[in-house]
């Protein structure tokens, strides 16, 4: 995720980024310039077609069509950027879930208990960097757990498996055996058990956005209407602005065009964009959190 000075217009306007929408629509642009201006010189030197020809009434179309292609983008861009920020909440609160579980062990497990703080200082970060790797479908790393201290228990996971349940499971059966030994009360297990759940409602609901997407149709239409409304501007634009039609059409897809490669970019938060939740840091700060509570 990039980190910028919301205040800082002039360098917003004079450099750009990678992830600037700019940058990956240059070629169209130039294209898209170039096809503007192939229409203009037709029209006006080879056509000569006068004002009285039908075709100067196509601008109407597009007095028309512009308001439902905004009120289109309007709502593209919002139901993205919701599917960003529900993503950004849910790690947050699975930040907030691992430091809050972190804290009630510290209290619970007696402080000599060397070998269960150990255990869940490794388990609960264990988490979050599985399901960073789930969400990115990148093969989850058990580097966490090569001290032979509990290297058997998590050599029970199955790397083939859904790899974030297998290690709520671990911490569900290790919180049990902590009751049968009766090392913890019965309360102490309802006192537990809020956070324990969060963290498989938090991966089920990641899971849902990352694996419902926009509806195709939706998605197709957009880029299409974008395209038919872009391609016809010229035909009927060139009559008032003559060449000048060149650099205007040109800045209209920019706009618009740029609105829907935000909303591509913002509606999947867990993808590998510049713009996307920084799950990386999010774990490594519950790792370090978490290291430092129990």
């Amino acid at each position: 995720m990039i980190s910028y000075n919301t205040k800082d217009w002039f360098t917003f306007i004079t450099r750009f980024h990678k992830a600037d929408t700019f940058r990956q629509l240059f070629p169209l642009i130039l294209a898209i310039s170039a096809y503007s201006g192939i229409i203009a010189w037709l029209e006006l030197d080879y056509w000569k077609l006068s004002e009285k020809d039908y075709v100067r009434n196509i601008p109407v179309m597009h007095t028309l069509l512009g308001f439902a292609i905004s009120m289109l983008l309007v709502f593209r861009t919002n139901t993205a950027y919701d599917r960003w920020w529900e993503g950004r909440k849910l790690w947050g609160s699975l930040v907030n879930n691992s430091r809050n579980l972190a804290m009630k062990l510290n209290t619970i497990l007696p402080a000599e208990d060397n070998s269960q703080r150990s255990f869940f200082r490794k388990v609960i970060p264990a988490f979050a960097y599985a399901l960073h790797n789930h969400l990115h479908k990148e093969q989850t790393r058990i580097e966490l757990f090569e001290e032979e201290e509990h290297k058997h228990v998590f050599q029970r996971i199955d790397k083939g498996k859904h790899i974030p349940n297998q290690i709520a499971l671990l911490m569900y059966q290790h919180i049990h055996q902590l009751l049968k030994e009766e090392k913890i009360s019965g309360e102490q297990l309802l006192f537990l058990n809020s956070e324990l759940q969060s963290f498989t409602d938090i991966c089920g609901a990641c899971e849902r956005i990352k694996n419902t997407p926009i509806p195709f149709s939706y998605s197709v239409f957009i880029k299409k209407f974008i395209f038919f409304y872009i391609m016809t501007l010229p035909f009927g634009y060139v009559f008032q602005l003559g060449f000048y039609v060149v650099p205007v059409v040109a800045f209209i897809f920019y706009v618009l065009a740029s609105l829907e490669l935000i909303a591509e970019e913002i509606e999947d938060p867990f993808g590998g964009d510049s713009n996307d939740v920084p799950t990386v840091a999010l774990a490594q700060n519950i790792h370090r959190h978490v290291t430092e509570i129990i």
